[in-house]
Formats: structure tokens, C-alpha cells, sequence
């Protein structure tokens, strides 16, 4: 009880200040000090609600720029906890003196976050640098009190919270709590980076620590030492001779194969997380706070990106409902006016001013608006895509998001085999049975536009190719499953047959230019002889399908 009084004081006192500078009209004078006096208040008032100011510290859309700043400390700058205490633990993990270990310790601690600090230190064994991460001492017990404080509080507000915002507070609370304790589970933070290693194994311009399970244990994490540099000082990038737009790309990169490709993403990817190696690479540090997204649940979003190409805002509000951010059942049709004036009103300023921020910031009054729930999972795709937004903008303001993304995008529809994305393919190809010439067109210069600044990276152009010799990075667009594929449905599917023979003859014409105009945009790319040996020898599976298409309709039609 006396715990529950201490935070319901606290700040209460914090918001009474505040209320009354505001009143006074001193509010503009005093935000620095209101903003730290915040930031000092969660530190005093223990590691949930230090949790809290890092979640809002990525929420621009909620919290004041000046405040946020202030907040962005936390993520990496939080009081630690004494040497010794930490040795202790390590001790404890390790069953074996620290000596016997480690040749060497940092007598200093790297860093300090709201769960853990971090140590740097050196294997007796091989010599190899290595970071340790140790959790503060007896943090369970304070964390399941606070969330429990948490959980009665949103008990009170529930009623208003479903009333005004269409969201349940406990609920809310609750997934909170859950990934706030999976964060307590370094044998679990392991398990995501092996995970993420096994992801990126091929990725040439990304960089994940390996770590150390022998060494680890539910307290403890020893990984490899990441040697890298800040991700938000663009000088120090700069004089490591590193290309900032190339860097930038890589990351972008690396952020949508995570969340459109792997379904596995880096849920707390701030600036203390994120590292510019000297070779060019990304780095990512702290695998505590990752999510997962379903299959299906990336296909929906394949599908939202599809539906706001063609424009189909009556779709992108199903999208919603099947994403879960509504209630099955409920009428959409009043968000499709509101979808439609947030996407053109944010598209239609071009790629140079479109920013995922000023989406978000309309985003969140359609939420109030018509009581719609963020669920936790998607509130962490939101956030990721804001705050690596917000490094992109801290080392190029001039950079430009969508020009890379379009054409990250452009590649997986065109090159992905996966079934569900060549069917979004044709989806995005064709708009009122109108086959779109330029759309496809547009789609294949994109698609080619990633693949050369990918193999052009700084991240590729290593001076230690040791690690690097067995991986091959493409060059070149390959469309040869595409074009096979395309080939089969063409003689398989009737429908797909006959919109394609229309797009050919459209308006009385024969449309030979515009084949002609893609021939040229892909005829670089295809390996002609190889691409034949490829048909020829799918040529009876072609035939197969053909057939038993055929004996299909045949017994339908009786």
C-alpha cells in the first residue's frame, strides 16, 4: 500500500507543478526543468516506470518534442547499480570466479538501462572482446508489484478508457506486463538473437552479435562486442568513411525484411541499440523487446501496401478489422472517407515530405475518433517505424523513406515466390480489369533501383572479407521464377488468360509498344538461354496443370 501511495503522491505532486506553471502562463519557461524533474521522478520511482519513459520517449505522437528528448536519455543514460553487486551475479550465473573467466572487466559500467547494465570485458580462453549484460538485483519481485499497482489503477479507469477510446486499459496494462517480462528472461533474449543471426546469415550489410549460452544463464548474457558507432552522430559516421545515404538504405533495408520478410523484428530499435559498423554495416544490440508477426498478419500488411497502391480504401479498412485493430463486425464504412483524406493528404506531397510521423499524428484522431485499438504487437511495428524514421532524419533531414522502401517493396512482389505474393502481384497489376502498363513498367525500374544500390553499399565494400567470401550478393533483378510462373498461369488459368489477352488488345489496338517498352527495362537482366532450358524443363509440369485445369471444368460443367 505504502508503494501505491509513494507513486499516486509523486505524481500527483509532479502534475499539480506542472498544471500551475501552465496556469500561470510560466509553462514555455519551465519545460527543461519540468522535463528533467520527469525524467528524475520515473528514475526515482524504480525500473516499470523507467520502462515506460524509454516507450514514451518513441512516441512523438503522443509526447512533446521537448519532453521526448529529455525522455530519450533513459534509453541509455539510467543510474546503475554498484561493480560489485553486479560481479556478484555474474559469479552466481557463471558458478566459477570472475578471474577464471574473464582476463579483463570494464571497472566501468558501458551502459545502464532500466533492466540491466552492460560490461565490457575479455574471455580468458580466446581473447575475444565480449559485452556482458547483467540484470538488476532483485527486479522480479519489484517488477510484478509495480505491474499489479499498474493493473488496479487501469481497473479504475476501464470503464472511461472503453467509453471514450474503444480500448480496455487492463488489457493494455496487460500486454505491457508481458513484454516487459519477457525482457526479464535473458535465456529468451539469447534464443531472439540466434534467431536474428539465422535471419541475416546472408546479409552482408547487416551485423548481429553472436552470443555466448555457455557462458549465459536467465541473469546474464555474454555476447561479442560490438565495435561500432553511435547511429545518430553523422560526423563520426562521415569520418569513418562511411556513405550516410548508403548506411541509411541498409537500415531501411534490414527494418522491412524484418517485418515484411521474417516476421521477426527488433521491437525497441532506438538509438542505444542501433550501431554504424566501420565497414558499413548496421549493427542491433539488446534482443530483449522483439515481436513476431504471423504469416497471415504479413500478408495483411502486403495487402494494405497493395490496397493503398491501387487505392482501395474501402479494402484498407477491412485490412484493419483482419489486423485486429477492430471488433469483427464492425461497419467500416465511416473510416473509408477518413483513410481516403489521411493517404492523399500524405501522399499526395510527394515522396520528399511524406514521413511516417505526420501519418501517425492523423492516425492517432482516427483512433479517438472511431475506437480503434492498437494492439501491442502493431503499437511496436509503429514505434520501430518512428524512431528509425527519426535516425534517418537525425543523420540526412533530406532523406527520403518511401524512395526506398517503394523499391524494397517493388522487388519482393516482382522476385518473392511465395503464392500469396505473386497473387498480390497480379492484384497490384491489374485495377477494374485493366491490366497497368506503367504500373508494371514503374514496378520493374523500382524493383532494379534496389537491387543496384544493395550491391553498391558501403556494407559491401568490406576491408575484412574473411567472413563475407561465400556470400553472393545479386547484382542483377532475376525474374526467372516470375516469368516462368507467369508463363504457367497463363496457360493454366483461363481468367488470368483472358485479361491478359485483353491488356494486349485493349482500345481496339495491339499494345506491342508497352510490351516491347518492358522487354527493354528487364532484357539486361535475363540470361535468354538459361531462362529456355528453365521452361522447357517445367514444360511437363505445365502440361499437367493444364490438364488437370481442364478435366476441372470439364466435371464442373456437368
Amino acid at each position: 500500500m505504502s508503494r501505491g501511495v509513494e507513486i499516486v503522491w509523486s505524481l500527483g505532486l509532479y502534475w499539480s507543478n506542472l498544471t500551475y506553471d501552465c496556469l500561470v502562463g510560466r509553462d514555455k519557461e519551465v519545460v527543461p526543468d519540468r522535463a528533467r524533474q520527469l525524467r528524475n521522478l520515473l528514475c526515482n520511482l524504480g525500473p516499470s516506470f523507467i520502462k515506460a519513459g524509454q516507450v514514451l520517449a518513441n512516441r512523438p505522437d503522443i509526447v512533446r518534442e521537448d519532453y521526448m528528448n529529455e525522455l530519450c536519455i533513459l534509453q541509455d543514460d539510467v543510474p546503475s547499480f554498484p561493480n560489485q553487486v553486479a560481479f556478484n551475479i555474474i559469479e552466481e550465473e557463471l558458478g566459477r570466479p570472475l578471474e577464471a573467466v574473464f582476463s579483463k572487466i570494464s571497472s566501468q559500467t558501458i551502459a545502464a538501462a532500466s533492466l540491466g547494465q552492460v560490461y565490457r570485458a575479455t574471455l580468458r580462453e580466446t581473447g575475444e572482446d565480449v559485452a556482458i549484460k547483467v540484470q538488476r538485483p532483485g527486479i522480479e519481485p519489484i517488477i510484478y508489484r509495480d505491474l499489479f499497482l499498474f493493473r488496479t489503477l487501469a481497473s479504475f479507469l476501464n470503464g472511461i478508457s472503453i467509453q471514450k477510446l474503444g480500448c480496455n486499459a487492463e488489457l493494455i496494462v496487460d500486454e505491457f506486463g508481458e513484454k516487459l517480462l519477457e525482457e526479464l528472461d535473458y535465456t529468451l533474449e539469447a534464443r531472439n538473437m540466434e534467431d536474428f543471426l539465422e535471419n541475416f546469415k546472408d546479409d552482408p550489410t547487416v551485423k548481429i552479435p553472436r552470443v555466448y549460452k555457455r557462458l549465459s544463464g536467465s541473469r546474464v548474457l555474454v555476447m561479442e562486442w560490438i565495435d561500432g558507432i553511435r547511429c545518430t552522430d553523422p560526423q563520426a559516421i562521415k569520418g569513418a568513411g562511411i556513405d550516410v545515404g548508403g548506411f541509411l538504405t541498409v537500415g531501411v533495408s534490414a527494418a522491412l525484411r524484418q517485418l515484411l520478410e521474417f516476421g521477426l523484428f527488433h521491437g525497441d530499435p532506438h538509438p542505444g541499440n542501433i550501431f554504424a559498423m566501420r565497414d558499413g554495416r548496421i549493427a542491433y544490440v539488446d534482443f530483449g523487446n522483439v515481436a513476431e508477426l504471423s504469416q497471415q498478419n504479413k500478408q495483411i500488411l502486403i495487402d494494405a501496401v497493395v490496397h493503398a497502391v491501387n487505392e482501395d480504401y474501402a479494402e484498407m479498412a477491412n485490412d484493419f478489422t483482419r489486423l485486429g485493430f477492430l471488433a469483427k463486425g464492425t461497419d467500416v464504412s465511416p473510416i473509408i472517407p477518413a483513410l481516403e483524406a489521411i493517404w492523399q493528404n500524405s501522399s499526395g506531397k510527394g515522396l520528399a515530405d511524406f514521413n511516417f510521423r505526420s501519418v501517425t499524428g492523423q492516425f492517432n484522431k482516427l483512433v479517438y475518433n472511431y475506437r480503434i485499438r492498437i494492439p501491442e504487437r502493431f503499437s511496436l511495428v509503429i514505434r520501430s517505424l518512428l524512431t528509425q524514421e527519426g535516425i534517418c532524419f537525425t543523420l540526412k533531414p533530406d532523406f527520403k523513406f518511401l524512395e526506398v522502401a517503394y523499391p524494397y517493396v517493388a522487388k519482393r512482389l516482382l522476385t518473392d515466390p511465395n503464392p500469396a505474393l505473386r497473387e498480390r502481384l497480379i492484384q497490384v497489376l491489374f485495377k477494374d480489369n485493366v491490366f497497368q502498363w506503367k504500373r508494371l513498367e514503374n514496378l520493374i525500374t523500382l524493383a532494379k533501383e534496389n537491387v543496384a544500390r544493395m550491391s553498391s553499399n558501403p556494407a559491401l565494400r568490406v576491408k575484412d572479407m574473411q567472413n563475407l567470401k561465400s556470400l553472393q550478393v545479386p547484382k542483377k533483378l532475376d525474374l526467372t521464377d516470375t516469368i516462368k510462373d507467369g508463363a504457367r498461369l497463363f496457360f493454366t488459368d483461363e481468367g488470368i488468360r483472358r485479361q491478359l489477352l485483353l491488356a494486349l488488345t485493349e482500345d481496339s489496338k495491339l499494345h506491342i509498344q508497352e510490351l516491347v517498352d518492358v522487354y527493354r527495362l528487364v532484357e539486361s537482366d535475363i540470361d535468354m538461354p538459361s531462362l529456355a532450358t528453365e521452361v522447357v524443363r517445367d514444360f511437363p509440369n505445365v502440361v499437367r496443370d493444364l490438364a488437370l485445369s481442364w478435366s476441372d471444368s470439364v466435371l464442373s460443367d456437368r
